[in-house]
């Protein structure tokens, strides 16, 4: 339920400040706002209220809201109006650079909001991140996949296509929706090139998970009960040593050993109490005994900038244009389908399952800013039934002095709103019946 609140709580605070921004520029250019709704209401709405000429409700669907100007086709497909004669409180009425202003006041405010939040937690929580520089210490362990494709565990990245990441978490996803890998290993830099294909499995089976640190140190955290290690006697705080007597430092290891021992019986040696004890183990289908480790590596991997106002401001900006600039290559890369990046899309309810299951602000504000930098990318493609749609066709109007007739305008808004519900159907589809499988089967 907590992930549930989370997940409605961004929303709602998105969705109220985009839609709040075409509506204040309505307001300065006298357009008369109908409705103002946060999620739709096909059919019926939870709440509404009329003050003045504006009805104020929320809907049942939290896919979204919309503002209902009188005198534009938009989400609410009302083209009952658009039969009378232009009055001078209608969207229509207006001049094009004014209706060009109210469609791109929602992603402004969008984009306002991620510079606001990123500059209040950089006074506040610090700029925070995982250092590349720290995390490679030992270099990286990559899984069975990245191995594949040309990784080894111990290599360490230098730069991704010849650009060098600081941070961790980005650098992560640079190597995916980068084209060149430069890597050091053993001392001599070599460079990876990742195929769309390569990219596929990746994002197929170990997603961004697939570049870990390499840790030293294996120390048994907890044991799965039932699972091949319990019925062996491996017990918490056990300290793997070796397995099959060959000896290994760093967790990957190890974990390597055992996937290429599946369905083997295998002979742990442990360190327990100062002494060195045998257990025999049964390694299961997927490579592994069933228990979690600790490390004894220090995980002080981040670096946290306490930033005052004045560092802070142009500091927020840059994140803001940084995740512009990621939303552009992950679209792209969901363009290109032999990577299969479009079967990994999320709908709100998969994004709700990977939210925390604990209530953190920090995370909270944080993840509001990055989804609101998202949803003003997303508004800002010219499709038509978004934002840019309706802008694209309005800058045309501009550069060409000739208007969409209403009825043509009527056809663009239905295409686009089909194509757009129909989006929605596939992504809410495909995350319920993961939700539906994972719960029940």
């Amino acid at each position: 339920m907590i992930q549930v609140g989370q997940i409605l709580f961004i929303l709602s605070v998105l969705v109220i400040l985009h839609e709040f921004g075409h509506y204040i520029t309505a307001k300065w250019f006298k357009v008369r706002i109908e409705k103002f709704y946060l999620f739709m209401d096909a059919g019926f709405s939870l709440v509404k209220k009329k003050i003045g000429e504006t009805e104020w409700g929320i809907g049942w669907l939290p896919i979204g809201g919309y503002v209902k100007l009188a005198g534009m086709i938009d989400e609410s497909m009302d083209t009952e109006q658009m039969k009378g004669k232009p009055q001078p409180w209608e969207f229509r009425s207006k001049p094009a650079w004014q209706r060009l202003i109210i469609m791109l006041g929602g992603i402004i405010v969008n984009v306002l909001l991620a510079w606001f939040i990123y500059t209040v937690m950089y006074t506040t929580y610090g700029q925070k991140y995982i250092a590349t520089e720290k995390i490679q210490q030992n270099g990286l362990a990559f899984g069975a996949i990245g191995q594949k494709v040309g990784f080894q565990n111990g290599d360490k990245i230098v730069a991704v296509d010849g650009v060098y990441q600081p941070r961790f978490n980005r650098m992560v996803l640079d190597v995916l929706l980068g084209d060149n890998v430069e890597v050091e290993r053993n001392g001599q830099k070599q460079t990876i090139t990742l195929t769309d294909e390569n990219k596929a499995a990746i994002i197929g089976s170990e997603g961004k998970d697939f570049i870990q640190p390499r840790l030293s140190g294996t120390v048994v955290d907890s044991v799965v009960p039932g699972k091949e290690a319990a019925k062996a006697g491996l017990l918490k705080g056990d300290k793997i040593l070796a397995l099959n007597g060959k000896n290994f430092t760093y967790f990957d290891e190890f974990r390597d050993q055992l996937t290429a021992l599946k369905k083997d019986s295998v002979s742990l040696t442990v360190l327990r109490n100062n002494q060195n004890i045998t257990l025999k183990a049964k390694v299961d289908n997927e490579g592994k005994i069933g228990f979690s480790p600790k490390f004894e590596d220090k995980l002080d991997f981040e670096v946290t900038n306490k930033l005052s106002l004045f560092e802070a401001i142009p500091e927020a900006v840059n994140e803001s244009w940084q995740l512009i600039v990621y939303n552009a290559k992950q679209f792209k890369l969901i363009l290109r389908p032999k990577t299969e990046a479009y079967k990994h899309v999320k709908s709100p309810v998969g994004i709700a399952r990977a939210l925390p299951d604990t209530w953190n602000w920090e995370f909270i504000w944080n993840f509001t800013a990055l989804f609101s930098i998202g949803l003003a990318f997303m508004n800002l493609l010219p499709i038509p039934g978004l934002d840019g749609g309706h802008a694209l066709f309005t800058i045309v109007e501009m550069i060409t002095g000739k208007t969409l007739s209403e009825k043509a305008a009527g056809y663009v808004q239905t295409a686009g709103m089909i194509i757009l519900l129909s989006l929605m159907a596939l992504t809410f589809g495909k995350d319920i019946f993961e939700l539906i499988v994972d719960k029940f089967f």
